[in-house]
């Protein structure tokens, strides 16, 4: 083994020992503290963000719960509200089916009345009209004392005067 490069000198491995430790308590003032504590903050700067998280998924869903107890109250004064409106519409249509009934029956009853009054009027009417046929016809029959068949014509006679002045039926 004559290559220099594998060959072992022992005042190199000391020099190389001595700038390995050198290096070492070098790196360890220097380099591996503020690594270290570099290392500590992030692992602290995680840690915080993962509190944070999980602090903003709380809060996240404590205001779904929330939301949703809002929308459970929203939907009950909503339901509340219609079964008040439906219960007013039902009121307010049998009110007026009541007061519908009610002037049906005074019309009713004021045609009733307005009916008999005009059937007693008219009624009045045909008895004061009797009433002088009756007497134009005994007039006659006195004027006249004829005959049966003189009676019997002027009978008709009146009769006719009476279909002819009597308006007819539509």
């Amino acid at each position: 083994m004559d290559n220099p490069l594998v060959q072992v000198e022992p005042g190199l491995a000391i020099w190389t020992i001595l700038t390995f430790v050198a290096l070492l308590l070098l790196l360890a003032k220097f380099a591996w503290r503020p690594l270290l504590k570099a290392l500590d903050a992030r692992q602290e700067a995680i840690r915080k963000s993962l509190e944070d998280a999980e602090q903003a998924r709380r809060a996240a869903e404590d205001a779904n719960k929330n939301s949703e107890q809002i929308l459970k109250q929203a939907r009950t004064e909503a339901e509340a509200i219609i079964a008040a409106s439906r219960t007013e519409a039902e009121k307010l249509r049998d009110e007026m089916r009541r007061t519908a009934s009610e002037e049906s029956e005074t019309i009713i009853r004021d045609a009733r009345v307005q009916i008999e009054m005009e059937t007693g009027r008219a009624l009045r009417k045909i008895r004061v009209e009797i009433a002088d046929i009756s007497v134009d016809i005994a007039t006659k029959l006195i004027r006249r004392n004829c005959s049966r068949e003189a009676n019997i014509d002027l009978i008709e006679e009146t009769l006719n005067q009476i279909d002819a002045a009597s308006p007819r039926p539509s």
